[in-house]
């Protein structure tokens, strides 16, 4: 019997999380149950794969930069990288105002809902609001002085400090380029071994995929608000997924115009990463699985993959960007406020800055939210109007950040000469090389 490829159980253990959860809350005790019983593993699941996102960087960031052999050949790849992240934020965030613009999805907001979410919402509002004024109080420099950290060692301590790891990690990566090559060769073969360790714990922690997005999304509908608040931000929510599918869209075009691999091809080979950031909410987390679905089956080479995905994983939120816009304009639409095109436009610019300082990690979007909100003269107090439906809206959006990493790293292999057919062994639909 063929063995089932990975993507199919994840999304087999996603449905049954649902269903499991959908019945088990129709008792008294079933939500409590989940919490308690259930959620504890989807937590472990995220944490195992947070465990290894810092050693991957390390090891990755750090062979990658030493195998291009040429400083020359890093600062051309990397200013591509950045120049094309930026361009697909602007994008993101573009297409966002559109969409929210045309759809209006504020008008459907009632006095009666706003005010029974600003109650329900008001103390979570109120922690992010606090996160997001402090990190306004810093100087225009900040965001570049935080680019250098003062201790490695503690800076790898906190996966939010990722900018941080891989600046090190390239400075690192420069030195052995820089060296004799005698001299370097015991540490990149270190270096070598340290990321194939890696990635045979990737492989071992995937084995508990299913079982990881069962827990999670079990755990998502036990603690969900009530369905009447889903329904008066459904306008908002169908909003937000128009945008994010028409971005995917984009995506495709971008692989197909630029790389000349089929839709099909592409969304294939990345598939179970994009479940797996649907089901967790984390680029960061599901960075083990992109990198490996991205070399092994889009045919994008190890040492371009190991240096544009880590970089997509911290600073390509087009996702969240896009998220950001909408979020804003609906927010402005509810409390009956009409933005001008100057307010618009400095969304653009705002939420594609945010979003390359935001954390890869679940609800980071909506810390950097706020700035946006302030930015555009939006009341910060709106934050609650969103909160109900945020983390469904997430995960979709954590999707279209993964898959837009992937995009752009077949398009930087293309441009350097580093995009390949991948090995016909790596088509039998599993996970895992025989």
């Amino acid at each position: 019997m063929k063995k089932l490829a990975l993507h199919w159980k994840i999304l087999i253990g996603m449905v049954l999380g649902v269903v499991f959860a959908l019945l088990l809350i129709q008792f008294s005790w079933g939500a409590e149950f989940i919490k308690d019983w259930i959620k504890p593993f989807g937590k472990m699941f995220i944490n195992a794969l947070k465990l290894i996102a810092v050693p991957l960087i390390l090891a990755s960031l750090i062979k990658g930069v030493s195998d291009l052999k040429d400083i020359s050949k890093l600062s051309k790849m990397g200013g591509r990288t950045i120049l094309t992240y930026i361009v697909t934020t602007v994008f993101a965030v573009s297409i966002g105002l559109a969409v929210v613009n045309i759809i209006q999805p504020g008008k459907s907001i009632t006095e009666e809902t706003r005010t029974q979410l600003l109650d329900d919402y008001k103390e979570d509002a109120e922690k992010r609001q606090v996160a997001a004024a402090a990190q306004k109080e810093t100087g225009p420099l900040q965001a570049l002085q935080d680019l250098i950290p003062s201790n490695i060692v503690s800076a790898a301590g906190d996966n939010g400090n990722m900018l941080q790891i891989i600046v090190f990690a390239i400075f690192f990566g420069m030195g052995l380029i820089l060296i004799p090559a005698d001299k370097a060769k015991p540490v990149k073969g270190f270096f070598d071994g340290f990321n194939e360790v890696i990635l045979k714990l990737i492989d071992l922690i995937m084995l508990a995929a299913p079982f990881g997005v069962f827990s999670l999304l079990a755990a998502l509908v036990a603690e969900s608000p009530s369905l009447d608040l889903f329904q008066a931000l459904l306008w908002y929510a169908l909003t937000v997924v128009l945008g994010l599918i028409l971005m995917i869209v984009i995506y495709a075009l971008i692989v197909k115009i630029f790389t000349k691999k089929s839709p099909n091809f592409f969304f294939k080979g990345i598939s179970p990463a994009q479940l797996l950031a649907f089901s967790t909410s984390s680029s960061a987390a599901t960075l083990p699985v992109t990198m490996e679905r991205v070399e092994e089956h889009l045919g994008v080479e190890e040492e371009v993959a190991s240096f544009v995905l880590p970089i997509g994983a911290t600073i390509n939120m087009d996702g969240t960007s896009l998220y950001q816009a909408v979020a804003a304009v609906f927010i402005a639409q509810a409390f009956g406020m009409d933005l001008t095109l100057g307010a618009q436009l400095g969304i653009i610019v705002t939420a594609t800055l945010a979003s390359i300082g935001s954390a890869a990690v679940p609800g980071a979007g909506m810390v950097m939210l706020v700035i946006v909100l302030g930015q555009a003269g939006i009341p910060e107090a709106g934050l609650a109007l969103i909160f109900a439906i945020d983390r469904p809206l997430d995960m979709c959006r954590t999707t279209v950040n993964v898959t837009g990493d992937a995009a752009v790293s077949m398009l930087i292999a293309k441009s350097v000469g580093k995009l390949k057919d991948p090995k016909p062994e790596n088509w039998d639909d599993n996970y895992t090389k025989e």
